[in-house]
């Protein structure tokens, strides 16, 4: 397969946000040439989350490259068997096994590691402690931009914690991911245990769990090196 024949390039968010924070990555792909689709994630179930994932892949005309940030992961894991999928890129996500879910992912955290401040589930749904979203989601952002990411939270279904993964994508095709050092969502030695499990080519960047806003160039640049490499 050819660079020039894979063009196309679904982005997949996770919880607590929508799709707006992919934008500086579509600027930057788009003007390379790239037909980028971004996934608007309901994020109240895993089999939902895939649906409108596989939607987003059956829009595009040949062979897709699925990027996922966060429990954007799961959802490209569990889409990644999808015929059209050449590839995975994780960006500071989770990357599941058969069998595993969100919930069995943080289940045991490392000691010492930073916890995530998870308001308790309000009718089904998850929210991020707004005074401290900044800190622990979007710690490299503007405080203004922060703010507005804590104040236009998505509110993140319990159900879509607990969906399981069935076929793993990363199992089948090849997969790459971005650590970002100074995550404190997802502890970064939780995520280079999960890159290497996956045989994942990784790369890691000084960046909070919003690497993908705060340094869309190093998320670019990792979705070029997965084209490049298929190519």
């Amino acid at each position: 397969m050819s660079e020039e024949a894979l063009k196309n390039v679904v982005l997949v968010h996770g919880g607590f946000v929508d799709g707006s924070g992919w934008q500086g990555v579509y600027d930057l792909l788009t003007s390379d040439g790239f037909s980028v689709r971004i996934v608007q994630n309901p994020t109240v179930s895993l089999t939902g989350d895939v649906a409108a994932t596989k939607m987003a892949i059956a829009g595009c005309e040949g062979p897709v490259v699925l990027v996922g940030h966060s429990y954007g992961g799961v959802v490209i894991t569990e889409s990644g068997t999808d015929d059209r999928v050449v590839g995975l890129v994780y960006i500071a996500a989770f990357a599941p096994d058969k069998g595993e879910s969100v919930n069995t992912l943080i289940a045991d955290p490392p000691p010492g590691a930073p916890v995530p401040p998870i308001l308790p589930p309000r009718d089904g749904y998850l929210y991020l402690d707004r005074d401290k979203f900044h800190d622990s989601f979007a710690g490299d952002l503007p405080d203004d931009e922060a703010a507005f990411m804590a104040d236009s939270q998505v509110p993140w279904g319990v159900d879509a914690l607990g969906g399981t993964i069935t076929d793993p994508g990363w199992r089948v095709k090849p997969s790459w991911y971005l650590v970002a050092s100074d995550d404190r969502m997802i502890p970064p030695p939780a995520q280079r245990g999960m890159a290497e499990r996956a045989g994942a080519h990784t790369r890691e960047v000084s960046g909070s769990h919003s690497v993908y806003v705060s340094q869309p160039q190093a998320t670019a640049d990792l979705i070029h090196a997965a084209v490049e490499s298929l190519g």
